[in-house]
């Protein structure tokens, strides 16, 4: 899968001796964003190895991670399959942009109810989905696996090693273990839930190879896919005043805590706050819909 070359870009906040550096992941790849490029690089690899010509995953109706896994099977010449959460989406999957784009870079779209896609790691349920697809390569929710984590622990290079935090927002738990696996031990890194609870402590632990991490569970605008004025207005201003695009699920949610954290005197003076940028944007479009219909501000594209 090909790439551009990404960059670090930095940015001041007014009366704050803390640098950030914002570590440009979304630029990798209009669609193979981020942390997703990092996460499939090394599982479609082992599918050619593996000699599968089909990859199947699972994911929710604007999930970066299906627009992703369809676009590299389309440049990999693999048959995709999606199983998506949500039986009622099979008759309004053309009026979701990330489900569209999916189906039109050649994914089948398989949808299921809720009660269904919570028993997707069982064998059972996998056994049905070989019985009606026949062999394929499966990568799980979020992508996040061994190869996964070996292609997240790619996004440190040397010139970021000066930073003494290390931040990035979290869903399966996969890109900051990565992270925490290749930083240095004197680095603190810090991920940012953008789902309630607790449980993603145990998840990062499973893969994780050193303990130089916590999570900043204060941030997540009320669970998972939740979206205030509030955050969508920091979104877009972040956006005019750095020229730095971010999503409301993830990469938001994220700014927007450690801003708060600065103004609060988290960090201490003379801090250098590494910032991964993960992408994600794709999903903008159909969350400025659903926007649209509740008559709440839009994010600016």
């Amino acid at each position: 899968m090909e790439k551009v070359s990404i960059q670090n870009q930095k940015i001041f906040i007014d009366n704050y001796s803390i640098e950030i550096i914002v570590k440009r992941e979304d630029l990798i790849h209009p669609i193979i964003s981020g942390n997703k490029y990092r996460k499939l690089k090394y599982n479609v690899s082992q599918a050619k190895a593996l000699e599968k010509n089909t990859l199947l995953t699972f994911g929710g109706a604007f999930s970066n991670h299906i627009a992703a896994l369809a676009y590299a099977g389309k440049l990999n010449n693999l048959n995709t399959i999606g199983v998506i959460r949500g039986e009622e989406l099979v008759y309004k999957e053309n009026l979701n942009p990330t489900l569209t784009l999916a189906k039109s870079l050649g994914m089948k779209l398989k949808f299921v109810t809720r009660e269904e896609y919570r028993r997707k790691t069982k064998d059972s349920f996998v056994n049905t989905l070989i019985n009606e697809f026949g062999e394929f390569y499966l990568i799980p929710e979020g992508g996040t696996n061994n190869l996964a984590i070996k292609g997240c622990e790619e996004i440190l290079k040397n010139e970021d090693f000066r930073a003494n935090y290390v931040c990035c927002a979290v869903g399966t738990g996969g890109t900051i273990s990565g992270i925490i696996n290749s930083s240095n031990a004197n680095q603190k890194i810090l991920g940012f839930p953008a789902l309630k609870g607790d449980f993603l402590n145990q998840d990062i632990r499973n893969f994780a190879n050193q303990d130089n991490w916590g999570l900043i569970t204060d941030y997540h605008f009320g669970g998972y896919g939740k979206i205030k004025p509030e955050l969508i207005s920091f979104i877009n201003t972040f956006k005019r005043d750095y020229n730095i695009p971010l999503d409301p699920i993830y990469t938001g949610k994220m700014m927007f805590g450690i801003f708060d954290l600065i103004e609060k005197g988290y960090f201490p003076d003379g801090s250098k706050i590494l910032v991964v940028h993960t992408g994600g944007l794709q999903g903008i479009i159909g969350v400025n819909e659903k926007l649209k219909l509740k008559n709440q501000p839009l994010i600016e594209v």
